[in-house]
């Protein structure tokens, strides 16, 4: 996939660009984002996706007066659709050559990112033990990442690292989950549940719960101020 490192980006500034405004997407439009990604929904179907619904919206607002689009998830339907056509007319296709692929991803940045995330779980005040494995884990990754060559990565490295990352996320996610106080949970899932209700007819059930999931996860880390350790959202600083 172009581009890879560029997904949650260039959605949101396609999105910002649709709407016209320059409105920060929200914790339920970057769990929708997540749930894209986890899916495998390329880039280039999402931006497709966005552009679809759009368009329908602009021309049902020539017939008559329409509420504003306001987030992401008005988008969903059709993001999984422009997904599915990509699909059937990429059937067959020869992928595109890996040597075109531009990752921005310098070696040092990397490293400094993993090492930065494993200061803050250091701190962690819940789930301590888990923190503490975690931060270790990635020390060792900044480690390893520090030892590669530029000259000798691929962009099949990056990929290796982020489902590492992935990996490591949802362990601490289980063990924040299964700390955290019950009325905590029940009140980050009814919050998601609210935000959720206007688009329930535009997402199927297992997105549903996939973007509920990845909110409740969200919310989890923002609460006890915990890092995300996905490349995705190291500083592009």
């Amino acid at each position: 996939m172009p581009n890879y490192f560029n997904y949650f980006t260039e959605i949101e500034e396609r999105f910002q660009q649709r709407r016209g405004t320059l409105l920060l997407l929200s914790t339920l439009d970057w769990a929708l984002i997540e749930t894209w990604r986890e899916a495998g929904i390329p880039l280039e179907a999402v931006l497709r996706g966005i552009d679809a619904a759009f368009d329908k919206y602009e021309a049902r607002q020539k017939r008559g007066r329409m509420r504003r689009v306001n987030g992401l998830a008005w988008c969903a339907q059709a993001v999984m659709e422009a997904a599915e056509e990509l699909r059937e007319a990429s059937a067959g296709a020869v992928p595109a050559s890996a040597e075109s692929r531009e990752s921005g991803f310098e070696h040092e940045r990397i490293a400094a990112h993993l090492e930065s995330a494993a200061v803050a779980l250091d701190a962690a005040t819940i789930a301590p033990d888990a923190c503490a494995a975690a931060a270790v884990r990635l020390r060792e990754l900044a480690a390893e990442v520090r030892a590669v060559s530029p000259e000798n990565a691929a962009v099949q490295d990056l990929e290796s690292l982020e489902r590492t990352l992935t990996v490591l996320e949802e362990k601490l996610f289980a063990a924040l989950t299964a700390a955290a106080p019950e009325e905590l949970l029940v009140a980050l899932k009814e919050h998601a549940a609210r935000e959720l209700a206007p688009y329930r007819s535009r997402m199927g059930v297992v997105q549903l719960r996939q973007v509920e999931r990845q909110f409740v996860q969200k919310q989890l880390l923002v609460h006890y101020s915990l890092p995300r350790l996905s490349l995705f959202y190291m500083s592009q600083q």
